[in-house]
């Protein structure tokens, strides 16, 4: 089973940052966690590995 990479490994951190901040500018509390939940959803359909997904979750929740 493939491990979940946990080291730097976007070529452009910052980019991506920006991206999150500014899709969640200007929305109510409740569109927000819509936004985050439906990003999560597209991320865990993308990387398709239940396990990867797991070992996500568990250390989100650590």
């Amino acid at each position: 089973m493939p491990d979940l990479i946990t080291t730097a490994n976007l070529a452009d951190p910052d980019a991506v940052f920006e991206a999150l901040m500014n899709a969640h500018r200007d929305l109510a509390p409740e569109a927000s966690r819509q936004l985050d939940a439906k990003l999560v959803l597209l991320l865990a359909n993308h990387i398709g590995d239940p396990d990867i997904v797991k070992q996500a979750i568990a250390l989100a929740v650590e």
